[in-house]
């Protein structure tokens, strides 16, 4: 009896440390393409920079690398780091000088993070209802 007890608090905390995480994303998503605010603005720094010179239009990778399988991985402080610093050696700009991008690196993390999620879908994003 105690077994099954501690068994299904073990679950219990799962669940609620699942549904934390879900509420710590950077974004927010309905049906695939309707973001929050943020987000929408992260989605229109990426047009706005034309990153899909590189990471192609659906952010999986042309010349750069693919921004869904990277974000999988790269921590947000990193991700800041390579917008403001660059990686000049593989071809990546820095972006520290950009109004833009220092405004927004934040909302354009999200919404890459929402795409490597696979909570975005590809292609245009609108605002959510409210």
């Amino acid at each position: 009896m105690v077994v099954f007890a501690l068994l299904a608090c073990t679950v219990c905390g799962a669940q609620s440390k699942s549904e934390a995480a879900q509420s710590a994303a950077p974004y927010t998503v309905s049906e695939g393409n309707k973001v929050d605010t943020n987000t929408l603005q992260g989605w229109k720094t990426w047009r706005a920079m034309a990153c899909e010179r590189c990471h192609g239009a659906q952010q999986e990778g042309m010349v750069g690398p693919s921004l869904v399988d990277s974000l999988k991985k790269l921590s947000k402080d990193d991700f800041h780091k390579i917008m403001m610093e660059g990686r000049i050696d593989k071809g990546m700009p820095n972006f520290g000088g950009s109004d833009m991008m220092q405004k927004n690196w934040q909302n354009l993390y999200g919404y890459l993070k929402g795409r490597s999620d696979g909570k975005i879908q590809p292609g245009h994003v609108y605002p959510a209802e409210k």
